[in-house]
Protein backbone atom coordinates (compact mmCIF):
# COMPACT_ATOMS: atom_id res chain seq x y z
CA UNK A 1 0.00 0.00 0.00
CA UNK A 2 1.55 3.26 -0.91
CA UNK A 3 1.93 6.39 1.52
CA UNK A 4 -0.78 8.02 0.11
CA UNK A 5 -3.01 5.14 0.38
CA UNK A 6 -2.11 4.82 4.17
CA UNK A 7 -2.98 8.57 5.25
CA UNK A 8 -6.77 8.57 5.95
CA UNK A 9 -8.15 12.05 5.24
CA UNK A 10 -11.08 13.40 7.16
CA UNK A 11 -12.51 16.64 5.66
CA UNK A 12 -13.51 18.91 7.88
CA UNK A 13 -14.79 22.73 7.33
CA UNK A 14 -12.27 25.29 9.78
CA UNK A 15 -15.33 26.69 10.96
CA UNK A 16 -16.44 23.61 12.12
CA UNK A 17 -14.00 23.59 14.84
CA UNK A 18 -15.34 23.53 18.22
CA UNK A 19 -13.87 22.38 21.79
CA UNK A 20 -16.32 19.24 21.57
CA UNK A 21 -15.18 18.45 18.09
CA UNK A 22 -11.24 19.89 18.38
CA UNK A 23 -8.32 18.10 16.92
CA UNK A 24 -5.77 16.09 18.72
CA UNK A 25 -2.98 18.36 19.86
CA UNK A 26 -0.28 17.91 17.11
CA UNK A 27 -2.42 16.93 13.95
CA UNK A 28 -1.50 17.40 10.71
CA UNK A 29 -3.95 20.23 9.09
CA UNK A 30 -3.81 20.04 5.51
CA UNK A 31 -5.79 23.18 2.80
CA UNK A 32 -6.11 22.83 -0.22
CA UNK A 33 -5.18 26.18 -2.82
CA UNK A 34 -4.66 26.52 -6.12
CA UNK A 35 -2.77 23.50 -7.27
CA UNK A 36 -0.89 22.73 -4.32
CA UNK A 37 -1.48 21.98 -0.29
CA UNK A 38 -0.75 24.22 2.54
CA UNK A 39 0.07 21.75 5.63
CA UNK A 40 0.14 23.12 9.37
CA UNK A 41 0.28 21.68 13.17
CA UNK A 42 -2.76 22.12 15.64
CA UNK A 43 -1.51 23.68 18.32
CA UNK A 44 -4.98 23.53 20.41
CA UNK A 45 -7.22 26.31 21.32
CA UNK A 46 -7.50 27.19 17.83
CA UNK A 47 -4.17 27.29 16.74
CA UNK A 48 -2.03 26.21 14.06
CA UNK A 49 1.56 26.65 13.56
CA UNK A 50 3.12 26.24 10.33
CA UNK A 51 5.37 27.93 7.52
CA UNK A 52 3.83 30.60 6.13
CA UNK A 53 6.12 30.58 3.07
CA UNK A 54 4.39 32.28 0.28
CA UNK A 55 0.38 31.22 1.40
CA UNK A 56 -0.05 34.57 2.41
CA UNK A 57 1.68 36.30 -0.93
CA UNK A 58 4.47 36.28 -2.77
CA UNK A 59 6.76 37.22 -0.33
CA UNK A 60 7.50 34.34 1.93
CA UNK A 61 6.45 34.32 5.39
CA UNK A 62 8.64 32.48 8.86
CA UNK A 63 7.11 29.81 10.77
CA UNK A 64 4.26 31.25 12.68
CA UNK A 65 1.57 30.66 15.15
CA UNK A 66 -1.93 31.69 13.65
CA UNK A 67 -5.66 30.62 14.24
CA UNK A 68 -7.09 28.04 12.24
CA UNK A 69 -9.28 31.05 10.11
CA UNK A 70 -5.79 32.40 9.43
CA UNK A 71 -4.46 29.33 8.53
CA UNK A 72 -7.94 28.25 6.61
CA UNK A 73 -7.56 31.60 4.46
CA UNK A 74 -10.89 30.36 3.49
CA UNK A 75 -10.28 26.94 2.52
CA UNK A 76 -11.28 23.78 3.79
CA UNK A 77 -9.26 22.07 6.35
CA UNK A 78 -8.61 18.43 6.48
CA UNK A 79 -7.35 16.30 8.97
CA UNK A 80 -4.49 14.13 7.86
CA UNK A 81 -3.98 11.17 9.92
CA UNK A 82 -0.05 9.84 10.24
CA UNK A 83 -0.27 7.02 12.48
CA UNK A 84 3.28 5.85 12.52
CA UNK A 85 4.10 9.65 13.35
CA UNK A 86 7.25 9.41 15.82
CA UNK A 87 5.95 12.48 18.01
CA UNK A 88 2.67 12.85 18.64
CA UNK A 89 0.38 15.05 20.92
CA UNK A 90 3.12 17.65 22.57
CA UNK A 91 5.76 16.34 21.37
CA UNK A 92 4.76 17.12 17.61
CA UNK A 93 3.67 20.33 18.84
CA UNK A 94 6.72 21.37 21.01
CA UNK A 95 9.05 20.22 17.66
CA UNK A 96 6.91 22.85 16.12
CA UNK A 97 7.46 25.77 18.28
CA UNK A 98 11.04 25.42 19.09
CA UNK A 99 10.54 26.55 15.32
CA UNK A 100 8.74 30.06 15.43
CA UNK A 101 10.29 33.12 13.57
CA UNK A 102 12.55 30.71 11.30
CA UNK A 103 12.41 32.61 7.86
CA UNK A 104 14.48 29.84 5.61
CA UNK A 105 11.94 29.40 3.83
CA UNK A 106 12.87 27.29 0.33
CA UNK A 107 9.89 25.89 -2.23
CA UNK A 108 11.62 22.51 -3.02
CA UNK A 109 13.40 22.15 0.15
CA UNK A 110 11.94 23.51 3.09
CA UNK A 111 8.72 24.12 2.31
CA UNK A 112 5.60 23.84 4.61
CA UNK A 113 4.92 19.92 4.07
CA UNK A 114 9.07 19.49 5.11
CA UNK A 115 8.00 21.57 8.20
CA UNK A 116 4.95 19.27 9.05
CA UNK A 117 7.21 15.67 8.04
CA UNK A 118 9.26 17.08 10.12
CA UNK A 119 7.78 18.10 13.09
CA UNK A 120 5.78 14.48 13.55
CA UNK A 121 8.43 12.46 11.54
CA UNK A 122 11.87 13.92 12.26
CA UNK A 123 12.56 13.50 8.46
CA UNK A 124 11.49 16.97 6.42
CA UNK A 125 10.10 15.60 3.47
CA UNK A 126 7.43 16.85 0.84
CA UNK A 127 5.43 14.35 -1.13
CA UNK A 128 4.59 17.12 -3.48
CA UNK A 129 7.97 18.07 -4.19
CA UNK A 130 8.29 14.37 -5.17
CA UNK A 131 5.33 14.33 -6.96
CA UNK A 132 6.42 17.32 -9.04
CA UNK A 133 9.99 15.59 -9.61
CA UNK A 134 8.49 12.52 -10.79
CA UNK A 135 5.38 13.48 -12.53
CA UNK A 136 6.06 16.96 -15.23
CA UNK A 137 2.65 17.46 -15.54
CA UNK A 138 2.17 17.68 -11.34
CA UNK A 139 4.78 20.53 -11.68
CA UNK A 140 3.41 22.36 -14.43
CA UNK A 141 -0.02 22.00 -12.32
CA UNK A 142 1.50 23.30 -9.18
CA UNK A 143 2.87 26.32 -11.45
CA UNK A 144 -0.18 27.53 -12.92
CA UNK A 145 -2.09 26.84 -9.04
CA UNK A 146 0.85 29.61 -7.83
CA UNK A 147 0.80 31.74 -10.65
CA UNK A 148 -2.98 32.21 -10.32
CA UNK A 149 -3.10 32.16 -6.35
CA UNK A 150 -0.01 35.20 -7.40
CA UNK A 151 -2.54 36.95 -9.73
CA UNK A 152 -5.74 37.00 -7.35
CA UNK A 153 -3.17 37.98 -4.12
CA UNK A 154 -2.34 41.05 -6.58
CA UNK A 155 -6.12 41.82 -6.96
CA UNK A 156 -6.71 41.92 -3.49
CA UNK A 157 -4.24 43.93 -2.57
CA UNK A 158 -5.19 46.74 -5.62
CA UNK A 159 -7.98 46.40 -4.58
CA UNK A 160 -7.41 47.17 -0.81
CA UNK A 161 -5.69 49.87 -2.01
CA UNK A 162 -8.36 51.30 -3.98
CA UNK A 163 -10.33 51.41 -1.00
CA UNK A 164 -8.31 52.70 1.57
Amino acid sequence: MSTNQQLAVIDRQADSFSLDDEPALGTELVTRRSGYEHHGIYAGNGMVIHYAGFAKSLHRGPVEEVTVEQFAAGHEVTIRQNPAAKFVGMEAVRRARSRIGEDQYRLLTNNCEHFVTWCLDGRARSRQVQACFAHPRAALRAVSGLFRAYVAAERRRMNAALVA
